[in-house]
């Protein structure tokens, strides 16, 4: 797939730096323009057209009262994967916006969280050429024992940024 926004023409630049490079670059480019991302210091291991892979580790920062990532870190990791992915694939015309995310908390998390969101050819497609519309990304949000704490869902629109203000 061809970059077609200004994030995907950065992310693709990045992509040709040496590989070792790769991961703290896109960390670094995310962690400025999100600054709650930056913050809690989630990792960028992967970034493609199809799939974001992010990390979240155990910091003290981050955790809970029981010495495991806190409930809404998760929720910022998983909304990180899958607005990163969607603003891969949106426009530069238009604003790619979270309208509700729905977690389930269902274990005790373990260590370091790593969140896997993935995108559809149809889904990519619905994104670059619809003016407004919105997509559901189920993002698997996994612990360091393989054990999935939360369930989550993140429902991405998108609108125009030129919206008439007369509303």
């Amino acid at each position: 797939m061809n970059a077609n926004n200004k994030l995907s023409r950065l992310v693709g630049k990045i992509h040709r730096a040496p590989l070792f490079m790769q991961s703290w670059l896109l960390s670094t480019l995310f962690g400025r323009a999100i600054k709650f991302a930056g913050t809690a210091s989630i990792v960028i291991e992967q970034l493609n057209f199809q799939q974001a892979v992010l990390a979240q580790g155990n910091f003290k920062k981050v955790q809970n009262h029981i010495g495991s990532v806190h409930a809404a870190a998760m929720a910022l990791l998983g909304e990180s994967a899958s607005g990163f992915l969607v603003g891969m694939h949106v426009p530069d015309d238009r604003l790619p916006l979270l309208k509700s995310m729905h977690l389930d908390y269902v274990k005790r998390a373990t260590g370091k969280l790593t969140a896997v969101a993935e995108l559809s050819d149809e889904q990519i497609q619905q994104i670059r050429v619809q003016e407004k519309g919105e997509i559901t990304i189920k993002v698997q949000i996994r612990d360091q024992l393989g054990v999935e704490p939360v369930i989550a869902e993140y429902v991405w629109a998108w609108v125009s940024k030129n919206r008439s203000k007369t509303n």
